[in-house]
């Protein structure tokens, strides 16, 4: 990418927005990555709300993620750039302070905005609907995880029954009344009989049509240790509005997770020892070739190396990998 020219640094504020002079954000930083990625900095007040836009040609504008200030400023990497021949930006003030912040995909039917919450569980928002996946109570560090800013779920993904995944209470909690939860046998088994008449068991391979999404169950297994076996827990394969969403789930690369193709969004778990390695990782993501990628439920023993899972998918693919903060 040439970013002599061809990337420019805007800001719109929203309609609505009200700003001071003194107040008025500024974008006060470009920065090419050695990777070539563009690091973005926007000086504005702590506490508000930006959703960032990207164009290639100055007329059609796409969301590309919304977030909110900490320090007086705002901070992101853009790991599309490198793909892309031209980038532009700008920034919208939004006054929501309830709008769910995190990256966004566009759809056929509305976006997707995608919201890491911690380790395995994440949220995302589609078409007003609310989409959980593995929402637990208690955080990778043992803290309270807080939904109270959170929309209700309408939708609740749940994988297998390790405790790190299945948190009765938690979904309890968060439910919508017409919640759907869909689930493997063995978690179903596990729940209350409340919660049981909420679910639909997914079988290995199963598909459901809920909530005018689809969603396959792709099998989630270890292939050399007994952490997980086969055909207890469940990866989901979304398509909403014609995009395709893998969520792993706990598993290694497994033929199921290689032979998937058309992929627009991968989230993938690697930690050891229950996981993935990053050669594992690196090695299935560079078979099957999602247009992006998440690393998720990757804190473990070692600690996994994303840095080196980054380079080594490397960007002779266009396989874009997304690190955000899930602890």
């Amino acid at each position: 990418m040439n970013t002599t020219a061809k990337v420019m640094l805007g800001l719109l504020a929203s309609a609505s927005a009200t700003l001071t002079a003194q107040e008025a954000p500024q974008f006060t930083e470009i920065l090419p990555l050695t990777n070539q990625e563009m690091r973005l900095r926007l000086n504005a007040p702590t506490g508000l709300t930006y959703r960032l836009e990207v164009s290639t040609d100055l007329a059609a504008w796409l969301p590309l993620i919304t977030v909110r200030t900490n320090r007086n400023a705002l901070e992101h990497a853009d790991s599309a750039a490198p793909f892309l021949e031209s980038r532009f930006y700008r920034a919208l003030q939004l006054t929501d302070t309830t709008v769910l912040t995190g990256d966004h995909l566009a759809t056929a039917d509305d976006e997707v905005v995608i919201h890491p919450i911690n380790h395995a569980t994440l949220l995302l928002g589609w078409n007003g609907k609310a989409i959980f996946v593995d929402p637990v109570s208690t955080g990778r560090s043992g803290q309270a995880l807080d939904y109270k800013s959170l929309p209700r779920a309408d939708l609740i993904l749940l994988t297998h029954d390790h405790a790190d995944h299945l948190d009765a209470n938690c979904i309890a909690a968060i439910k919508a009344a017409n919640a759907v939860i869909l689930a493997p046998r063995v978690v179903y088994q596990a729940l209350s009989a409340s919660l049981k008449s909420l679910t639909t068991v997914m079988t290995n391979g199963a598909s459901a049509q809920v909530l005018g999404l689809s969603i396959d169950a792709v099998p989630a297994y270890n292939r050399t240790t007994s952490h997980h076996p086969k055909g207890n827990g469940n990866g989901y394969l979304l398509t909403i509005g014609g995009k395709r969403i893998y969520i792993s789930g706990d598993t290694q690369d497994t033929p199921e997770m290689r032979a998937l193709r058309e992929i627009d969004v991968a989230f993938l778990s690697m930690n050891q020892p229950y996981t993935m390695t990053v050669a594992e990782a690196v090695s299935a993501v560079r078979e099957f070739r999602p247009a992006v990628v998440f690393p998720y439920h990757y804190q473990g023993n070692p600690s996994t190396d994303l840095s080196k899972f980054k380079q080594q998918v490397g960007t002779d693919l266009g396989i874009e990998v997304r690190l955000r903060n899930w602890y």
